[in-house]
């Protein structure tokens, strides 16, 4: 059945004919066949194909079973809602597979069409589901080196087994094995929650690891629980020992069940890991691994016993993000000798990962990899970026047999590799680098004419992935590592277009509601660890997040979730204001705007509080709005009139009588015509202030909070051309300048390396100098939605892409571009191409959606679509002219390719 649908799908999607409706792509919690879902109400989604137009869906029926058996109908339900439909049956039981599927019925076929089946394994709903024990090492701790401790026990099973599932969390990393075996392909689980409120567990479907002779094993590391953090280098953070807490559920053929737990019986040692840091590396020596350990008939005599301990499980959830997992291998680029005389290889890609290394030598013999994101001007290896964070790990041999060597429980952030020690000549056969992040879809897809605008697409990707690692981090090289609330609520809305990163937002901002304060003030990174407070632009991530998941996946439930946090941090500032002006408190400004060097121009200095009663605002209406969506109309009004008051408040302090901002900077402008700051009769002038402002530096000045709104920003004021020479600009500063002097990911600092290949010696610098810093990859979202025109509607009916805006802008010196992006509906893609005197803009609308598609014209007579005059093509409605100049076409899914006649850009 399975084969049968994919050939349907290929063919569909190669452009066969196929007019009948098929459902793929089912989801449970935006998730395939998830397992240990800690969802009491999970959210169904599929998607319908048809190369039909206009084709919607017109009603659904939900059915649940277990084992067979149903438990819940949800009879004809008429509706064209497909995306995050609610379970309304029986309460779900823990530890129990269930499946479903869907039947639809849409607007060109007499018969309901049937689904495949899709399953979803709940977890533990309630603390009492747990009968393991969480068990601590038992022997004395080396406290220095910290070596990883290993766990194991034996087990037999006399039955016929049905199914087996592992539930297994930890306080540090855990790696586990089932009879010799790893356990799943995730690493550096449970992840990095706010542990002391929220650690998560993983569910494992383990029925084919056990035989009747069983052993598990596990390996523990420091990881984010109690290893060293910040860059303030803290230890023990959330506790000084390690312990793991593991239940393996199983059920036999003939219905009887038998539960294996952590608790008195398991042994405890040390292994081959002597050291294992996040930000230092790991030691190994495979001397002292104990072979066999994870395998049954080990002798385990000399091995302690393990102290049982009383920690709390009351804080432990099911795992809603995806793993970390490997993804992309890179083979050396090339292996060379640097003028130092270092052997160092070149994998051609700024990436997050680790090496893989195959060796022979002798016993004893240590081998050393170090990790660097950049070479100096001189071309040596480059490590002072980095800080403290040593970045290396280390080898021992214990025999001569050929080896395979990779870390287990750290990651690194690099391109370069310099290796000491390795046994005889280094082949590119030898090594090579993995990247990891967290595993979630890639969804967005971006190409143009300008070669260098598309390795920056591919830098801006990297840096996604690099620093998507369990949560949004700011770097992933240096000590920090950390989940920096400002970057993230700056790059939200780009990063959906690029990867899925519904689930890997939604776990992260419930860590930051946990981190919140009682008082409502927000920390600057989450999970915290007692950070600055209340930063503007920073602090706003609370409801920027939540809001962009709400627009661009339909998600109602996170706005509900969330809302008592956004109150509360609104709340928080209007608290502190001086008559609706937020003016108290410390901010970090526009961060790492443009600093002239000498002989440079200066910037004029941007009020801090311009930018503090700016994202006030902002706040506050993304509160008013949600309140809106939740039906909290009493709250809804309250706040519509307490952002008057704020943007009242701001016209008063810091709009001059000649109506210019007191701050005549473009960090000033663009985040108050961003944010709605300036009055209607003033907004005009602002804008062309904000371009002289450009214009008079010739490049962008901004920093990371203005620059993402920054296109957006002269595209709405009509001054798409100049946003196009900011895209443009190769030359320092601008975000094309990284990519000719070679980068692979976005740079924390625009000049992060100089025209003459050195590094800026003012400080911070070289402390604060990452080559892996995903911020200033917001310019993404620019280039989706208004280079190529991909948007939703931000209307309640049409978020999450369920209606399609398609507004491309062309210009510059680009001749076509094209995006394309996976909504919970299916592919959207937008396209245009100049040739001579025609724009031809290819569409694609997935099934149960609408668009409204805007062509530069005012004369519909000029456009064609499938060679034929778009007034004689039912399928299409021609709106009024707007005030751009541009046709508006509502039409239903399907395939167009639209000629605009006579076009000049």
């Amino acid at each position: 059945m399975k084969k049968a649908l994919f050939l349907l799908i290929s063919l569909f999607c190669a452009g066969n004919v196929f007019s009948q409706t098929i459902i793929t792509n089912l989801l449970t919690e935006n998730l395939k066949e998830p397992m240990g879902l800690g969802v009491t109400h999970p959210r169904f989604t599929w998607q319908l194909h048809n190369n039909k137009r206009g084709v919607v869906q017109t009603a659904y029926e939900i059915n649940v079973r277990q084992d067979n058996t149903e438990i819940w109908n949800s009879g004809k339900i008429i509706s064209d809602s497909s995306v995050m439909l609610v379970y309304k049956g029986p309460v779900l039981k823990s530890n129990t597979k269930y499946s479903w599927d869907v039947k639809v019925w849409d607007n060109i076929q007499k018969d309901p069409v049937q689904s495949e089946t899709a399953t979803f394994h709940t977890g533990f709903f309630i603390t009492t589901d747990w009968k393991a024990k969480w068990i601590a090492p038992g022997f004395a701790e080396d406290t220095i080196n910290r070596p990883s401790p290993y766990f194991r026990k034996e087990f037999n099973t006399e039955k016929s087994i049905k199914s087996a599932n592992l539930f297994v969390t930890s306080h540090g990393m855990y790696e586990a094995y089932i009879n010799g075996k790893r356990v799943g392909d995730a690493y550096f689980t449970p992840g990095w929650t706010s542990y002391h409120k929220r650690l998560q567990y993983q569910v494992y479907n383990v029925t084919n690891l056990l035989a009747k002779n069983n052993t598990i094993g596990v390996m523990l590391a420091s990881g984010w629980y109690r290893g060293v953090l910040g860059f303030a280098n803290k230890k023990d953070f959330y506790g000084k020992s390690l312990a793991l807490l593991l239940q393996l559920e199983i059920k036999y053929s003939d219905g009887s069940k038998e539960t294996i737990i952590t608790d008195e019986s398991w042994k405890s040692s040390t292994g081959k890991i002597t050291y294992s840091e996040i930000y230092n590396g790991e030691k190994t020596d495979l001397r002292l691994e104990k072979e066999g350990w994870t395998a049954s008939g080990y002798n385990d005599s000399v091995w302690d016993k393990v102290m049982v301990n009383d920690f709390s499980k009351d804080n432990l959830i099911g795992t809603y993000n995806e793993a970390v997992k490997e993804h992309e291998i890179f083979k050396p680029l090339k292996i060379f000798t640097t003028p130092k005389g270092e052997k160092v290889i070149d994998f051609g890609q700024n990436l997050v990962g680790w090496v893989k290394m195959k060796v022979k030598g002798r016993a004893g013999q240590i081998i050393k990899l170090s990790h660097a994101e950049v070479l100096d001007h001189q071309g040596n290896f480059y490590t002072a970026n980095l800080r403290s964070a040593k970045a290396q790990d280390f080898y021992t041999l214990k025999n001569d047999k050929e080896t395979i060597l990779k870390p287990h429980f750290t990651w690194h952030g690099f391109r370069y590799v310099k290796i000491d020690g390795y046994p005889g000549e280094l082949k590119p056969e030898h090594i090579e680098a993995v990247a990891l992040y967290s595993a979630m879809d890639q969804t967005g897809s971006f190409s143009s004419s300008h070669t260098l605008v598309n390795q920056l697409q591919s830098n801006i990707e990297w840096g996604q992935k690099g620093n998507f690692l369990e949560i949004p981090t700011d770097c992933n090289q240096r000590n920090e590592r950390l989940g920096w609330t400002g970057d993230i609520q700056v790059f939200a809305h780009t990063g959906t277009f690029n990867m899925r990163i519904h689930n890997f937002l939604v776990k992260w901002l419930a860590d930051v509601k946990a981190e919140q304060l009682p008082d409502g003030q927000i920390p600057s990174f989450v999970p915290s660890l007692n950070a600055n407070l209340n930063r503007a632009g920073w602090a706003d991530a609370i409801t920027i997040v939540p809001w962009t998941l709400y627009l661009t996946y339909g998600d109602k439930r996170i706005l509900s979730e969330q809302y008592g946090a956004m109150k509360a941090y609104v709340e928080s500032v209007r608290k502190v204001t001086n008559n609706d002006l937020w003016d108290t408190g410390l901010t970090f400004g526009d961060w790492l705007g443009f600093k002239a060097e000498e002989g440079q121009k200066n910037p004029k200095v941007t009020h801090k509080n311009i930018i503090t009663q700016a994202y006030y605002a902002n706040s506050i209406e993304i509160l008013a709005n949600t309140a809106m969506v939740l039906g909290y109309q009493k709250d809804a009004e309250e706040y519509k009139e307490l952002l008057k008051r704020a943007r009242q408040a701001f016209h008063k302090a810091f709009i001059n009588e000649k109506g210019d901002l007191i701050s005549q900077s473009q960090t000033a402008y663009s985040l108050a015509l961003n944010f709605k700051m300036i009055p209607d009769s003033l907004e005009q002038r602002a804008a062309e202030r904000l371009v002289k402002l450009i214009n008079e530096f010739g490049h962008f000045t901004t920093g990371f909070l203005a620059t993402a709104p920054l296109c957006h920003v002269l595209t709405r004021y009509g001054y798409t051309d100049v946003a196009y020479k900011l895209l443009e600009r190769q030359e320092y500063p601008s975000w094309l300048y990284p990519v000719t002097k070679g980068a692979t990911t976005f740079w924390e600092r625009w000049n992060g390396i100089q025209p003459d290949g050195t590094f800026p010696n003012r400080k911070p610098f070289p402390a604060m100098n990452s080559f892996n810093h995903y911020a200033h990859g917001a310019i993404g979202d620019w280039m989706y939605r208004k280079m190529v025109g991909i948007d939703t509607d931000e209307s309640e009916a049409g978020v999450g892409y369920k209606h399609i805006t398609i507004k491309p802008h062309p210009g510059g010196s680009f001749t076509h571009a094209q995006a394309s992006l996976k909504t919970y509906y299916g592919r959207v893609s937008s396209s245009w191409n100049i040739d001579g005197n025609k724009l031809i803009v290819n569409v694609e609308i997935p099934v149960n959606t609408t668009a409204t598609i805007y062509l530069p014209t005012e004369d519909a007579q000029k456009i064609t679509e499938s060679n034929e005059p778009i007034k004689s093509i039912k399928e299409i409605s021609i709106q009024s002219t707007t005030e751009d100049k541009k046709i508006p076409l509502k039409v239903g899914s399907g395939i167009y390719q639209f000629v605009v006649n006579g076009y000049v850009k």
